[in-house]
């Protein structure tokens, strides 16, 4: 699975350090920073000190670019064979973890994130192979964008099964086993020892 990040006018720095953060941990490879989202270095090339106590580092291991344009970074993706996933309340949003596995696994696509009041607009929605939204139960159905991003970065990012584990050993065989001795030799000295199951 490959991922990127597209970022749509967001405002707080902060929300945007967070973000990085958390782009790391769930294995983004590219932020783009469209429009007015800050960047993690100001005009001078220096880091900004309130973006860096929040990203902790992220934007070292996180390739990033800024773009004056969203569309156009979208369309740019798409020609490259970019799936487009935008997080937004939309009538024709699917809920994330309803996206099937095959979707994000064999492929690679774009996450894109709203501003913090207005959310994605329509020329950006209309770029998008899937809408997806949070299923909420509060009052406020809103969550802050930093958040929201974290909890569908990793809900799409779903392992491939892994075989059950095996069933646990009986009580005293596990003792055995832990023990490294042979069944015959319960209380002698500990050892790797080979021993075969009692019938």
């Amino acid at each position: 699975m490959r991922f990127a990040v597209a970022l749509h006018n967001i405002r707080s720095i902060h929300n945007v350090g967070s973000i990085f953060r958390t782009a790391d941990a769930a294995g983004a490879e590219r932020i783009y920073l469209c429009g007015i989202t800050p960047a993690p270095l100001d005009r001078f090339g220096a880091l900004r000190p309130d973006f860096a106590k929040v990203a902790l580092g992220a934007q070292d291991y996180v390739a990033w670019e800024s773009a004056k344009s969203s569309t156009a970074v979208l369309k740019r993706l798409r020609r490259d064979g970019w799936r487009i996933f935008a997080v937004e309340q939309s009538s024709r949003a699917t809920p994330y973890f309803k996206i099937p596995a095959r979707e994000t696994r064999a492929g690679k696509f774009c996450l894109v994130m709203g501003a913090e009041v207005r959310g994605l607009p329509p020329s950006v929605l209309a770029l998008a192979d899937r809408v997806l939204e949070i299923p909420m139960s509060g009052k406020k159905e809103s969550l802050n964008v930093a958040v929201a991003f974290g909890v569908v970065a990793f809900g799409l990012r779903r392992p491939s099964p892994r075989p059950r584990a095996a069933a646990p050993l009986p009580h005293s065989d596990a003792t055995t086993r832990r023990l490294g001795e042979h069944p015959s030799r319960r209380g002698g000295r500990s050892g790797m020892v080979g021993w075969k199951h009692r019938r």
